[in-house]
C-alpha cells in the first residue's frame, strides 16, 4: 500500500471538442505560481497504446519489453505494461502520490469533484449534473447554485482551486 495519502483529484470534464485541453493549459501555469505541484492524468478511452509505431520505445514494447524508458535532459517517459489502467488511485498512488493536486482530464463518471469546461456552440445543456460539480467554466451563465467562470478565467479559477485545497487540509 502507498506510505503517502493519495493527493486531492478533480476532474476536468466536458463534450468532446469544449476546450478541456485548453483549459486546463491555461489553468497550470496558474495553479504553478501559486506555488502547486500539479499532475494531469489523461483518461485514454482507447484500447491503445500512446507510444508511436515506429519509434524506438514502441518497438521495444512491442517485442516483449514489461517497461521501457525513455529518457532524455527535458523529460522521461515510462511506458509499462499492464491490464488497464482502470483504477484510477492506484494509478495515482503509483506515479503521483508525491503532488499536491492532481487534474484527471476526463473520467466524467469517476466519483472525485469535477469542474465542467463548457462551449454553448457545443451544447445547450451541462455534461453533469449540477450537484456533482465544483465549478463550472463556460461562455454561458446557468441558473444553478454552482461557483461559475468564464473560459478566459483560470487565474479565478486557480485562486478558487487553492481555497478549496486549504479548505480540505
Amino acid at each position: 500500500m502507498n506510505a503517502h495519502p493519495l493527493p486531492p483529484i478533480l476532474s476536468i470534464v466536458a463534450k468532446s471538442g469544449s476546450g478541456k485541453t485548453t483549459f486546463i493549459e491555461k489553468l497550470l501555469p496558474e495553479l504553478n505560481r501559486r506555488g502547486l505541484r500539479v499532475g494531469v492524468l489523461k483518461h485514454h478511452g482507447h484500447a491503445t497504446p500512446f507510444d508511436m509505431p515506429g519509434k524506438d520505445t514502441f518497438r521495444h514494447f512491442a517485442a516483449g519489453a514489461e517497461v521501457v524508458v525513455g529518457a532524455s535532459a527535458a523529460q522521461v517517459a515510462v511506458f509499462r505494461r499492464q491490464n488497464g489502467a482502470e483504477d484510477l488511485e492506484g494509478v495515482i498512488a503509483q506515479h503521483m502520490a508525491d503532488l499536491d493536486l492532481v487534474l484527471t482530464e476526463g473520467y466524467k463518471r469517476g466519483p472525485h469533484p469535477k469542474i465542467e469546461v463548457h462551449r454553448a456552440a457545443r451544447s445547450g445543456e451541462l455534461l453533469c449534473d449540477p450537484a456533482d460539480l465544483l465549478a463550472l467554466v463556460s461562455d454561458t451563465p446557468f441558473a444553478i447554485p454552482t461557483p461559475q467562470f468564464g473560459l478566459e478565467e483560470a487565474a479565478a479559477v486557480a485562486d478558487f482551486l487553492v481555497a478549496w485545497l486549504q479548505a480540505r487540509a
